[in-house]
């Protein structure tokens, strides 16, 4: 095993601390204070290669998949809600890239970013009300009516929500079959019946837009349908006879997107360790230098270890995912759990160990606490991911104790086969 990053990893990585400290850092405090999005440093991420189309094929080309998580930790590292302003288009793009036609994949998925100095967004819109991680019971609803879809609901918590170029909206075509009676539909920019409706005031990722989009008798030309009429129409059937479905099992693709998740959350840890050690280098405790007082000494260690341990759980998911190893434990999940706690706990006890300039503004760490909060929430709340991480690990056991009784059972009936000695 090589657990080092190579050459192209190490220098794409500078860049991106590079670029992280130079370009977000210095309008993160602004657009945090503002709840503003920050056009200007999009624009700029675009330019030198972040958040768009490039991007994604440089992710692609990777074998390792580890530049996805690099990409996610260095610029979260700069500031979490400015990384999720420039990467949060990615979401609708793979919602496309996930179900659509390649004429569909194509047609849209430029469009969640737009070209040259043109700056689109995307956005993925699936959360509703009293329905966050509860798929199975969204209440938006997609019905043909001739040529058209009409679309009717609310989602909620949208990253760019009502400011997107592009929005994909999963919906229920079939609400008895839950999962299995959902579709997803590409709404594009002033369609008729899609509003914004409440933008959101957070505790943190502030500079990322965070909205309700409201959905009125919506139409949409039938071929907005992600994967068009027929996938739809096998999908239903197999739902309504009591087959299991391809895409009911949406655990798999989960597991693939969340060390990214939780990769974003460790540039947050990452970032308040950093500079909790250039804050306390040179401060004294009578005459002991800070660093040097065992207290300190411990529990950075522990701060540091944490956040290390974190980051091997995401490198290995991305490099699974990336390499089609199925993460039938829950690795995904793990990484994602993981992460997202170690962030939180990780900034609450650097805030303790600073005292009381931890809370004034004029400091950042204030700031990378706020932040550190949302990762225990979205993307599948903590006790989410420990229900699926269980889950798929008991699956597991069951199918390595059937897989053992399968293998005895053919020892036993092969030994039966042997002709016995005279």
């Amino acid at each position: 095993m090589d657990f080092g990053f190579n050459d192209e990893q190490l220098e794409y990585r500078a860049k991106c601390r590079k670029f992280a400290a130079e370009v977000i850092r210095p309008a993160a405090r602004k657009h945090d204070e503002e709840e503003s999005t920050p056009w200007e440093v999009i624009k700029e991420a675009r330019n030198q290669g972040f958040g768009g189309l490039e991007g994604i094929q440089r992710s692609a080309a990777d074998p390792e998949g580890q530049m996805q998580v690099i990409t996610a930790e260095e610029l979260h590292w700069g500031c979490a809600g400015t990384a999720l302003a420039i990467s949060g288009s990615g979401l609708a793009a793979a919602g496309i890239a996930a179900s659509g036609t390649p004429e569909q994949i194509a047609r849209w998925v430029p469009e969640c970013f737009g070209s040259g100095d043109e700056i689109k967004l995307g956005a993925y819109a699936v959360t509703e009300p009293q329905a966050g991680s509860d798929v199975k019971s969204l209440k938006t609803t997609a019905k043909r009516d001739g040529d058209e879809w009409v679309l009717n609901g609310t989602k909620v918590f949208i990253t760019n929500g009502g400011i997107a170029d592009v929005h994909v909206v999963v919906a229920a075509v079939d609400p008895e079959l839950g999962t299995r009676g959902q579709a997803s539909f590409v709404i594009a920019k002033d369609t008729p019946g899609l509003s914004q409706g409440k933008k959101e005031t957070k505790l943190g990722i502030r500079a990322s837009h965070t909205a309700e989009i409201v959905l009125e008798d919506c139409r949409i030309p039938v071929e907005n349908l992600l994967g068009g009429e027929e996938k739809l129409a096998k999908k239903l059937e197999r739902g309504r006879s009591g087959q299991k479905s391809r895409s009911a099992d949406a655990l798999a693709t989960f597991e693939v997107t969340r060390p990214l998740v939780g990769a974003s959350a460790l540039g947050i840890a990452q970032a308040a360790y950093e500079w909790t050690l250039e804050y306390l280098d040179g401060r004294v405790e009578g005459t002991t230098p800070l660093l040097q007082t065992q207290r300190i000494q411990q529990t950075l260690a522990d701060v540091a270890t944490e956040i290390e341990a974190a980051r091997l759980l995401v490198q290995r998911a991305a490099w699974m995912g990336r390499n089609g190893v199925p993460m039938t434990g829950g690795q995904g999940s793990m990484s994602k759990l993981k992460a997202g706690d170690v962030t939180m706990w990780a900034t609450t006890t650097l805030m303790d160990l600073v005292g009381p300039d931890a809370w004034s503004t004029e400091y950042p760490l204030e700031k990378f606490f706020r932040d550190a909060k949302i990762y225990q929430l979205f993307e599948g709340t903590a006790e989410i991911q420990r229900m699926v991480i269980s889950r798929m690990q008991a699956r597991e056991y069951a199918e390595r104790l059937q897989f053992g009784a399968d293998v005895a059972a053919k020892a036993i009936a092969d030994s039966a086969k042997e002709p016995v000695a005279a």
